[in-house]
């Protein structure tokens, strides 16, 4: 059974940082992302990832976030540095499955940004 796991959310002052993490139980996956989505408000793109190595990133957080993968480990992290209160959010973990092209997602993360 195919499985995105994500790990790494919790609560964070202004201005710190948090890295998340998303293991897939296999197959290869590409791209794989992150996605957010605050209460009240719809799911949005964070950050992909290509397994080339072709990042995106949404405009609200360029500059503050990268995204890496490690396809050793078939993991793709998230590390977000100067998080901000309006960064709050379920974090989800996304990806397709390169055979068949069918997009998975994990379970989400929670993360609060407040002091």
């Amino acid at each position: 059974q195919v499985q995105l796991v994500e790990s790494g959310g919790g609560l964070v002052q202004p201005g710190g940082s948090l890295r998340l993490s998303c293991v897939a139980s296999r197959g290869t996956f590409s791209p794989m992302g992150w996605y957010r989505q605050a209460p009240g408000k719809e799911r949005e793109l964070v950050a992909t990832i290509t397994s080339s190595g072709e990042t995106n990133f949404a405009e609200p957080v360029e500059g503050r976030f990268t995204i890496s993968k490690d396809n050793a480990k078939n993991t793709v992290y998230l590390q977000m540095n100067s998080l901000k209160p309006e960064d709050t959010a379920v974090y989800y973990c996304n990806g397709r499955l390169v055979w068949t092209q069918k997009d998975y997602w994990g379970q989400g993360t929670q993360v609060t940004v407040s002091s």
